[in-house]
């Protein structure tokens, strides 16, 4: 039976797509079967793995308003053993097509449920905001990671997102569990970055990966070609990251 992680932080240029993308990636070249849903209107994780926006005529817009089935969503991506549920410019209207829906927030795990069976890992990246989106991924979900970058305002928010999961755990999602805090964009030389992973180390201990994501040229390069840090430069720091965060990923869900 296989785990959904959301990938969420309502602030945008945290690397939540990155993550999304290269951890993928990273647990299919580790052999698991993987499944990456875009859950973001920018669609970026889709075209990260190679696929073309502008010709998704079904995908997580579809799926989520029930008027397609998810099957019928999933494509193949240019990463070894990773499926794409792509997204389109569409989604962004669901936030407003879903409101007055019954169950709206259950719309996503209604229409996936069936999917868990047929892979290992299955990662929603989240759109950058705390709307219906962002909450249907996380009632969806049975874990969520949240990356946190090493910047001056990266505990500023923390605070509002762990509030909405606490109230998702409450109504929505009983089972919702966090995954871990993952730091990234850390630059050793600055001393701002050594002082942000110490405090939330700090604060968070237990819940932050042993693994830290550093900044990487590599890694900013690899989406202007469709590619994950993989397939585009494997032997660069950010493969090396991405894939020690996938070994501990799976290292504390088989233990």
């Amino acid at each position: 039976m296989g785990k959904i992680i959301a990938i969420a932080n309502q602030k945008g240029g945290v690397g939540k797509t990155t993550t999304s993308v290269n951890l993928a990636a990273s647990l299919g070249a580790l052999e698991k079967k993987v499944l990456l849903i875009d859950a973001d209107p920018q669609a970026n994780a889709s075209s990260g793995l190679g696929i073309d926006v502008e010709t998704v005529a079904v995908g997580s817009y579809q799926v989520i308003e029930h008027s397609a089935n998810a099957k019928d969503a999933i494509v193949t991506s240019n990463a070894p053993n990773v499926d794409v549920m792509p997204a389109h410019i569409d989604l962004v209207a669901i936030e407003i097509e879903l409101v007055d829906k019954e169950e709206r927030e259950y719309m996503l795990k209604n229409a996936i449920i069936d999917l868990k069976s047929d892979y290992d890992y299955i990662l929603i990246d989240c759109a950058p905001s705390l709307g219906l989106l962002t909450l249907n991924a996380l009632t969806s979900a049975d874990s969520v990671i949240i990356p946190i970058q090493c910047e001056y305002f990266a505990l500023e928010g923390l605070g509002k997102l762990l509030n909405t999961i606490k109230s998702v755990q409450k109504i929505h999602n009983t089972a919702l569990d966090i995954e871990g805090l993952l730091l990234t964009m850390f630059d050793s030389r600055l001393r701002l970055s050594n002082q942000v992973v110490e405090e939330v180390q700090k604060h968070f201990s237990d819940m932050v990966f042993d693994t830290i994501i550093q900044r990487n040229v590599r890694l900013g390069e690899a989406p202007s070609y469709g590619e994950s840090i993989i397939n585009y430069d494997v032997s660069s720091k950010g493969a090396a990251n991405y894939l020690s965060l996938a070994k501990e990923l799976i290292k504390k869900n088989e233990l």
